[in-house]
């Protein structure tokens, strides 16, 4: 039997380990796997596009566990009703091929994305900020919210959305919690909520090339944190922002950004650095107080990989979350696969599968 976890099972997850210290689980997996880049697999998600959105898998593995994620993005869908971004992912033992964990990742996504945010920004981002601004409060929004409240000390969170029913949303969603210290102003424009804000956290949806952000909104010393634009075709940046000359661009795969990240604008040359570099020191992270740097973040399969296993980890503790499927067959003759059609096969328990890596 091979375990699942659905959406209700990761929820429950999250409750028994508490939010922010499964984000920050979410965290060091991620900050210890980016570590270890050499190990990886790594190649620039499989996408499938249509008029309408786009449908990736990004697999990756670093020769024990391999895994991947199934993922869709569809602007149009909020209008039906249903989700912008949906997602499940697989993790599987190299060894055998086996799969050890079957699970959703649509809430787990929206938290390793906002994992992966902080920790970029403990390398990028000033370390006295504060304040953050946040274009676009649809469906990730709150979880970009939470982790930088819970993990790096913001206070203040300047709103803006097109859609102000979806600030009053997210408005509302973070008034229920216990937050205290934390200040929630709502703007009636981009530039209102960038004015002053030590961090910019751009998580739009809209399939297009956008400028979100222009030049003369930034302010030396920002961290800007553009996670919306995942796609080719699809922006939040002005792309004289990234030619600044004091502005830092750093992205997580360089050959996928190239594709789909705000850099898809700018010509094959243009300089980038890969986080892994500033994250082991080979290459310099914010360098001045003064100093403008963008994490062009598109989201990569590593980053599934750390997720993916940190479930697994967590499941050891917690295995009453996870659903047993039988989704490969159990038998004594494994060479007799007809006999499981025709109900003639005997059949045995699968072996133990090895244990995840550590989380």
């Amino acid at each position: 039997m091979v375990n699942f976890m659905g959406v209700n099972s990761v929820r429950e997850l999250v409750q028994h380990v508490g939010l922010a210290d499964f984000l920050e689980q979410l965290v060091d997996a991620m900050d210890s796997d980016y570590r270890r880049w050499e190990q990886f697999d790594k190649s620039a998600r499989h996408a499938i596009h249509s008029p309408i959105g786009v449908i990736e898998l990004m697999p990756t593995s670093d020769g024990h566990l391999y895994c991947f994620k199934y993922v869709n993005g569809h602007p149009k869908n909020t209008a039906e009703g249903l989700l912008t971004v949906t997602a499940f992912g697989v993790l599987a033992d190299v060894d055998t091929g086996y799969p050890l964990l079957v699970s959703e990742l649509t809430l787990t996504t929206a938290l390793r994305t906002a994992a992966m945010s902080v920790l970029a920004a403990r390398h990028l981002a000033r370390q006295d900020s504060r304040t953050m601004a946040l274009i676009g409060n649809g469906a990730q929004s709150e979880f970009q919210a939470l982790a930088f409240y819970h993990l790096q000390g913001i206070r203040q969170l300047r709103l803006f959305d097109t859609d102000p029913g979806a600030s009053a949303k997210l408005e509302r969603n973070l008034t229920r919690l216990d937050l205290p210290g934390l200040q929630i102003v709502r703007c009636t424009s981009v530039h209102e909520a960038v004015r002053g804000s030590d961090i910019v956290t751009t998580v739009t949806a809209d399939k297009r090339n956008a400028t979100i952000l222009r030049p003369e909104m930034i302010e030396a010393g920002m961290h800007l944190n553009a996670v919306g634009g995942d796609c080719p075709g699809k922006t939040e940046l002005h792309p004289d922002i990234l030619r600044r000359s004091d502005a830092l661009v750093v992205v997580e795969y360089e050959p996928q950004s190239r594709i789909e990240g705000e850099i898809q604008q700018m010509p094959a040359g243009f300089a980038v650095t890969e986080f892994t570099c500033v994250l082991r020191g080979t290459a310099p992270g914010r360098r001045t107080a003064q100093e403008v740097t963008v994490f062009d973040s598109v989201g990569f399969a590593l980053e599934d990989f750390s997720a993916l296993r940190t479930l697994h980890a967590l499941l050891q503790q917690y295995p009453h979350l996870a659903t047993p499927i039988d989704l490969i067959p159990e038998m004594q003759d494994p060479k007799d696969l007809f006999g499981v059609l025709h109900g003639t096969a005997r059949q045995v328990p699968t072996p133990a599968h090895p244990e995840a890596l550590p989380a």
